[in-house]
């Protein structure tokens, strides 16, 4: 029976570590670039967009992750259409992180004071112009927090997609459990690896939300 070092299941694990960044920075640079989209659409003057962007929100964020990358690998299968787990995994992901990334954002957009849409529409600005120059920049400083906190949930969200057969940090574990059979020694490195991951992020959110409390007391 083949010997393995604490060193020798942490080096394979950190390789595996290194799919679950990339994928969670796809998730959420992607997710955001959607999400601001649907946003745009969720505060649209037209009834169409708002109808569509809140089904979609409602849709993705009321049904269970682990079900959407099942459907992106799985069902597309059997309708012929044939994505390897990384692309599945990454366009579930993408889509789910998108739902929560334009909530998110439609709640700091719709906290600035109705007063700022009617000064800079009196100003001749157009509702795109009100968007940029006005409303964002001050939504976006309200959003970083949470924006922040929730990038937590989409690195512990990029475990789920080992149910496709994606070969990030938790299915790692799982690979590298069956050659070891030192399940307590492989996962307490899993738990301490994605700890490592969240933390920072986790500290991060709680500093930015201090430093926003503490400009909003000094204005």
């Amino acid at each position: 029976m083949i010997e393995f070092s604490t060193w020798d299941i942490l080096r394979n694990l950190l390789l595996a570590t290194r799919w679950t960044i990339l994928l969670s920075l796809v998730s959420f640079a992607g997710g955001g670039a959607v999400g601001l989209l649907l946003l745009f659409l969720r505060i649209s003057m037209r009834k169409a967009a708002r109808i569509f962007a809140r089904y979609y929100i409602e849709l993705f964020q009321g049904t269970p992750l682990l079900m959407q990358l099942f459907i992106a690998f799985f069902g597309l299968g059997l309708i012929g259409i044939d994505m390897p787990a990384w692309l599945a995994a990454g366009v579930a992901l993408v889509l789910w992180t998108a739902s929560f990334l334009a909530e998110i954002w439609r709640g700091c957009v719709e906290s600035i004071n109705r007063g700022q849409w009617e000064a800079s529409a009196s100003l001749g600005m157009g509702r795109l112009q009100q968007m940029r120059y006005v409303i964002l920049p001050q939504a976006m400083k309200i959003a970083v927090p949470p924006t922040v906190g929730f990038s937590v949930q989409v690195v512990k969200g990029t475990a789920l997609t080992s149910i496709i057969g994606f070969v990030e940090l938790s299915k790692a574990g799982t690979v590298v459990t069956n050659a070891t059979f030192q399940p307590f020694t492989v996962y307490g490195l899993v738990a301490l690896i994605y700890f490592a991951l969240c933390w920072p992020l986790s500290k991060s959110s709680q500093v930015l939300e201090r430093k926003l409390n503490v400009a909003h007391r000094n204005h």
